[in-house]
């Protein structure tokens, strides 16, 4: 498997059914997946740069008899999202046992989300690397294979987003450069492991209002001046010198201007936040699509720093600069 995929953990030796291509896998099998969080962009890295960050769904899932998939949602989404087969993590659990070439059994699934939905932190693809990294776990679980490749999962994920900067450092951790490649016009979701100075800690100031991706691409140009892209450019390559070598520059290398400027009146306290933030000497970016911001820094941001966001309307919280996407199989056995 690729390096920076952590290996799967079996947590029961019993003897398992023999799974043949296109059968389905045999009850008692069972996946527990933990995810990380993300932040996209980085600033100038559009749909190029992410991060894996330190809030975490976990997911349990369990094959059993019959047909159809059960979810049950504790936590952030609970209510609100889908308890039946089109649950995003049931889809991407379902499309990566097919891709594997296993059929699909009866599946119960309990996800305990603590990523903020529509806050620009990567819920989505964390949502699709669950399912898919919890596929991978059972088609080891049952001795059909080693799973799915830290690349595989990376192509999964991203196709059901569309671009692969949260998804492949849900997968990957750290921090991540992607880029999409194409044969015949089929993208190719491709993603390389930043290892983050260990000097570098993050805060994320998360609002209560949510946003939609959809909505803030719509905002964007499709045209930029020259200088803006060149400006894009070389704060992007020093981007990675920041969070790798010289974390002296990250207040450089995360300024943007192709599309920040452009989605900030749709989100004005957001925008204000990372202008004060910004004039106060810190590394703020709006997180993803926001309206959420992460500040990257090598020092915390003061209380009164703090106390100024949660009065705009903010919760400011310190998180792990996270690893990848982990997975325990099991056999599953006495789970209710």
């Amino acid at each position: 498997m690729h390096s920076a995929w952590p290996e799967t953990t079996v947590d029961d030796d019993a003897d398992r059914p023999a799974v043949t291509s296109g059968s389905p896998l045999p009850e008692g099998l069972s996946a527990r997946v933990r995810v990380p969080a993300s932040s996209a962009n980085l600033g100038p890295g559009f749909d190029c740069l992410g991060i894996a960050l330190g809030i975490y769904d976990e997911v349990e899932v369990h094959t059993v008899a019959g047909e159809g998939v059960e979810v049950e949602v504790s936590g952030e989404g609970a209510g609100d999202v889908p308890t039946d087969g089109s649950h995003l993590v049931a889809r991407a659990l379902r499309r990566g046992l097919e891709y594997a070439g296993v059929g699909v059994p009866g599946l119960k699934l309990r996800c305990s989300n603590e990523i903020p939905h529509s806050r620009g932190l990567g819920s989505s693809a964390a949502a699709a690397v669950s399912g898919l990294a919890a596929a991978s776990g059972l088609i080891a679980a049952a001795g059909a294979g080693p799973g799915l490749t830290a690349d595989e999962l990376v192509q999964l994920s991203s196709e059901f987003e569309g671009h692969p900067d949260n998804a492949a450092a849900s997968v990957l951790g750290s921090a991540v450069v992607t880029w999409i490649a194409g044969v015949d016009q089929v993208p190719v979701y491709q993603a390389r492991r930043l290892p983050v100075h260990p000097d570098i800690c993050a805060t994320v100031f998360v609002p209560d209002t949510e946003s939609s991706t959809a909505f803030t691409r719509g905002l964007l140009p499709d045209v930029v001046p020259r200088t803006d892209a060149i400006f894009n450019l070389s704060r992007s390559a020093l981007a990675v010198v920041a969070l790798t070598t010289d974390p002296d520059c990250l207040t450089a290398a995360s300024e943007d201007r192709l599309h920040q400027p452009y989605r900030a009146e749709s989100m004005a306290p957001t925008a204000e936040l990372v202008a004060d933030l910004r004039a106060r000497g810190y590394a703020a970016t709006v997180s993803g699509a926001g309206p959420s911001v992460l500040v990257l820094s090598v020092r915390p941001v003061p209380g009164e720093v703090r106390e100024r966001a949660v009065a705009a309307g903010f919760t400011p919280r310190a998180v792990t600069i996270a690893g990848g996407v982990e997975v325990v199989v099991g056999s599953g056995r006495g789970v209710s």
